[in-house]
């Protein structure tokens, strides 16, 4: 399978390139290519489910996600030869409670995090395995990331960067101004909640994966022990080299 992102005029430029040069060469059925950025890998893991292993082909900025392309000819040859290494990595599960009783369940590669709907900043409270850490903070969220999404809005926030591969659960304010609330990283076992405070008058939505739902009253999040996302990588990638290119970028 072949994905493309149709908006995308270097993401289609790439599927011409890819289809001449594999002709009717058959891949394995599990491996998804895709062509295109890290949002549109997001979309379609979202889409084709987790059985299938993406092999992401960069055709948008960063690319964290995913393969850089600098000779097509060579990207064929090890599709071709099955030249790639799959790495599993472990999904965030959120159970969001909306305002009239509502529940979503929804699974993030990158990050779950709850923002202000309004000019209204948010009011939420925030507890760790049962342990209160906020009442009330003032804030216009708070950003809850795997590993693997901790160099994405999770940093841009201010959050501490982690290499891909530790099993860990990042928690990042976004503009905290009562009480100020530092980054900070949870293991794998922990799990936490987020109850809004006065959602008919300040309103929350929570955002999975760029997915969103509205008017929440809580959401409970913990890094999942069952569910994980598989990405392949061409051999030779290194993920502590892409890690340190991502947080040191300077353009």
């Amino acid at each position: 399978m072949i994905l493309f992102d149709e908006k995308n005029p270097r993401s289609l430029e790439g599927h011409e390139e890819l289809a001449a040069r594999l002709g009717g060469v058959k891949l394995p059925d599990e491996i998804a290519v895709c062509i295109g950025g890290d949002g549109f890998m997001l979309h379609c893991v979202r889409k084709h489910g987790l059985d299938r292993v993406y092999l992401g082909l960069n055709a948008g900025h960063l690319g964290f996600l995913l393969n850089e392309v600098d000779d097509w000819d060579a990207v064929v040859e090890r599709l071709v030869a099955r030249a790639w290494n799959v790495h599993s990595f472990p999904l965030l599960e959120a159970t969001i409670h909306t305002v009239g009783g509502g529940t979503v369940h929804e699974l993030a590669i990158n990050d779950v995090y709850l923002e202000r709907m309004t000019g209204q900043t948010a009011r939420i409270a925030l507890t760790i395995d049962g342990h209160e850490v906020v009442d009330a903070m003032v804030a216009d969220g708070i950003i809850f990331s795997t590993a693997l999404g901790s160099t994405a809005y999770s940093f841009s926030a201010g959050g501490a960067p982690c290499h891909p591969e530790v099993p860990i659960m990042g928690v990042t304010a976004i503009c905290p101004h009562l009480p100020k609330l530092p980054p900070f990283v949870l293991p794998a076992s922990a799990r936490a909640r987020v109850d809004v405070r006065n959602p008919d008058y300040r309103p929350v939505r929570v955002v999975v994966d760029g997915t969103d739902t509205e008017n929440v009253e809580a959401v409970d999040v913990h890094l999942s022990s069952e569910k994980a996302v598989r990405f392949a990588y061409f051999a030779g990638r290194d993920l502590t080299a892409t890690m340190v290119r991502k947080i040191v970028r300077r353009a």
